[in-house]
């Protein structure tokens, strides 16, 4: 009988969730804090990935989007399934998008220090999501959230990016890959991120893709901190060449009391919570992509979002 450890905060609901798809195959153990894998045959959720090591792990199902700690040569037993929880975040991070959108475009940000200060002064003329140009970094789960939701409420022009060629999905206006970014900001008032971590997107923006970017344009980030050259953000801002941005991400992780970044007036800061599961449907789903895999595996099926390594 194979062991499964789940180390995420389960309900009854979850466990009976899990148990029926393990038809009778599985021992369970929920252990939120581990202290070795030695036992696991199959384990639910995200663990250090140090753990993993010389370990019999058959299927490591992530609670999370990102994988790259797993990917990392030498780190995940070559035999073990590695499969992420992409599906289970669109909605969450997609909805925490669009409220950043709007905190940008109404000077939200601006309002909040008025309160602060009991300053009843307006700070100008505003923007709107109706009739502007929107561009979507990454075009996944998250980002096709993002841009669909945009597109409902009217902008006039949506350009998702991705790294590979696929079909152009109906809420899009405009579809290219990636090496076509530089085309893509000057035409976009506002520029939205989901990229993933890694190499090939490491400080994409940067001080020269900042620049390409159209003046008194909002950027927002709420893929991975990796991907921005925060000293590049910072003099965007300062320079008033783009008109405010938002991040849920950056690097490192949590910011530095002493990082510049805090006391920009144009940046809304969001601790990395636009996913997690501060909405309980999110890790719902989650739960629900970790029995399709384990039922999955057990009957020798095609694992859902299963990732090479």
């Amino acid at each position: 009988m194979l062991k499964v450890l789940c180390v995420l905060p389960v309900k009854d609901s979850h466990k009976q969730l899990l148990t029926k798809a393990a038809c009778g195959k599985c021992e369970f153990i929920y252990d939120e804090h581990p202290s070795s894998l030695d036992d696991a045959d199959i384990v639910i959720g995200n663990v250090p990935a140090a753990m993993l090591k010389d370990s019999k792990v058959r299927l490591l199902q992530l609670n999370s989007a990102g994988y790259e700690a797993y990917t990392a040569a030498g780190v995940s037993p070559k035999s073990m399934h590695l499969c992420n929880a992409k599906g289970a975040y669109g909605l969450t991070v997609g909805e925490h998008m669009l409220a950043l959108t709007f905190a940008l475009v109404r000077k939200l940000e601006l309002y909040r220090d008025k309160q602060k200060a009991k300053d009843w002064s307006d700070c100008g003329s505003v923007s709107s999501v109706e009739g502007a140009t929107i561009a979507v970094l990454g075009m996944g789960d998250i980002g096709g959230e993002y841009a669909r939701k945009v597109k409902a409420l009217g902008a006039k022009c949506v350009i998702g990016l991705r790294r590979s060629n696929a079909t152009k999905p109906e809420y899009l206006d405009e579809q290219y890959t990636m090496d076509n970014l530089e085309k893509v900001l000057p035409r976009a008032d506002i520029v939205a991120s989901v990229l993933p971590g890694g190499p090939a997107t490491a400080k994409i923006f940067n001080h020269e893709r900042f620049a390409l970017m159209k003046q008194g344009a909002y950027f927002i980030n709420c893929g991975r901190g990796s991907s921005v050259d925060q000293d590049a953000l910072e003099n965007a801002l300062q320079s008033g060449h783009l008109a405010a941005a938002a991040l849920d991400v950056t690097s490192p992780e949590p910011l530095p009391k002493d990082s510049k970044l805090w006391d920009i007036p144009n940046l809304f800061i969001t601790p990395h919570v636009a996913g997690n599961f501060f909405l309980q449907e999110t890790f719902e789903r989650i739960i629900k992509i970790a029995a399709f895999n384990l039922e999955a595996l057990l009957n020798g099926k095609a694992l859902k979002n299963e990732i090479l390594h």
